[in-house]
């Protein structure tokens, strides 16, 4: 079976084979075009990635700053646990770290409508923008207190 058929029928083991001829120096033999292509995606998922960790640490940040009085451990451990996947993935991929400054704005709409949704509370309820700057994002110690 020819390395490209191979691509559709068993990724998994397309990945094998062509690892081992890449280790092996045998590029012309390899599907370079299929292996590009899920580089490209990896990266993309990465930055996927970020964004659905951004939004999981803004959500919970709106409600504790929003609705004081329901406060509770596990939006405590869920702002902490999101924080934690974004360094750990900063540690291995730092140029992320901009792309994640950059989805702020992106990303904060969805939070908030999560946030409303969750809370039961207006939309209008929260800021239009998010409130919150990178640098609070990741503090390990920042909560709002509204």
């Amino acid at each position: 079976m020819a390395v490209q058929e191979l691509y559709e029928r068993d990724f998994f083991k397309w990945t094998q084979h062509n690892a081992k001829l890449l280790r092996q120096g045998c590029f012309t033999q390899a599907d370079i075009a299929h292996i590009a292509e899920e580089i490209a995606d990896m990266g993309r998922s990465d930055r996927r990635e970020v964004r659905s960790f951004l939004i999981r640490l803004i959500m919970p940040l709106l409600k504790w700053q929003f609705q004081p009085d329901q406060r509770s451990a596990s939006w405590k451990a869920s702002i902490a646990d999101s924080r934690i996947q974004l360094r750990l993935i900063f540690e291995d991929s730092p140029s992320l770290r901009r792309s994640a400054i950059q989805s702020i704005a992106t990303v904060y709409p969805y939070a908030r409508d999560l946030a409303s949704n969750e809370t039961g509370m207006p939309l209008k309820a929260f800021p239009a923008e998010c409130p919150y700057t990178f640098e609070q994002l990741m503090d390990l110690a920042f909560r709002p207190d509204k």
